[in-house]
């Protein structure tokens, strides 16, 4: 798995290449720390090329959210390919996430 954080002003977009599962996790849960989201009021996650997700990268993204959140900020997936939409469908991610094409 492969990530990639890119930060123009209050906006962060994390782009995540490959599976995220209890090996890979820790890079993810790396460019989310509440240090990095310091300051960042719009995080986007392109998951183009992202292949699947436990677990565990579910939570990472979550807890990101948790933290923008609290502080009026927002979340927007991009790019979503079928078989990782219908993983935030089954866990309900979909309801409350902003997801664009």
């Amino acid at each position: 798995m492969t990530v990639n954080s890119k930060r123009e002003g209050v906006r962060l977009t994390v782009t995540i290449q490959g599976t995220v599962d209890v090996d890979t996790v820790a890079d993810l849960e790396d460019a989310l720390t509440e240090e990095t989201l310091d300051g960042v009021e719009e995080l986007f996650f392109d998951l183009q090329d992202m292949e699947y997700t436990t677990s565990v990268g579910l939570r990472a993204m979550l807890n990101a959210f948790q933290i923008l959140d609290e502080r009026g900020g927002r979340m927007v997936i991009q790019h979503l390919n079928e078989d990782v939409k219908e993983i935030f469908d089954m866990t309900g991610f979909t309801d409350f996430l902003e997801i664009e094409d």
